[in-house]
This record gives C-alpha cells, sequence and structure tokens, in this order.
C-alpha cells in the first residue's frame, strides 16, 4: 500500500495494515511518538484500531529529550 509519511511517497509492507503496525517497524519501533493521520491526531489506545488506506498522509514526530 502506498501512503505518504512525514511528507515521503512511502510504500508499506502487505501486513503494515494500522498505525500500530505501522510503528512497529524501524525507525519507529520503540519511540515515543504523535501521530497525526489526515489532518486528524491519533489517540495512543488507537493506535491498534486505527487502520491505514492507499493515499492516507501521516505525521511522525517523536521526542528528543535534552539538557
Amino acid at each position: 500500500m502506498e501512503v505518504y509519511v512525514n511528507g515521503k511517497d512511502t510504500v508499506l509492507d502487505a501486513g503494515c495494515e494500522t498505525v500500530g503496525d505501522l510503528l512497529s517497524v524501524s525507525p519507529w519501533s520503540g519511540k515515543r511518538v504523535l501521530v497525526e493521520l489526515n489532518g486528524t491526531a491519533v489517540r495512543k489506545e488507537e493506535y491498534g484500531l486505527t487502520r491505514l488506506s492507499p493515499g492516507d498522509r501521516i505525521e511522525l514526530v517523536h521526542f528528543v529529550g535534552g539538557g
């Protein structure tokens, strides 16, 4: 399936059907991220239930600590 992740055309593997699936693959696995799907924020509790569709626009922002 073809989607846009952070503005880049991205082809997802066949098993990648939800936001949760997308976040389980590198480079996003294990990172704390904010997810926006087609302009709407997705709550963490909904990642596994939120299905992806061809042409979706996904913005992923990860948090970086510093000091």
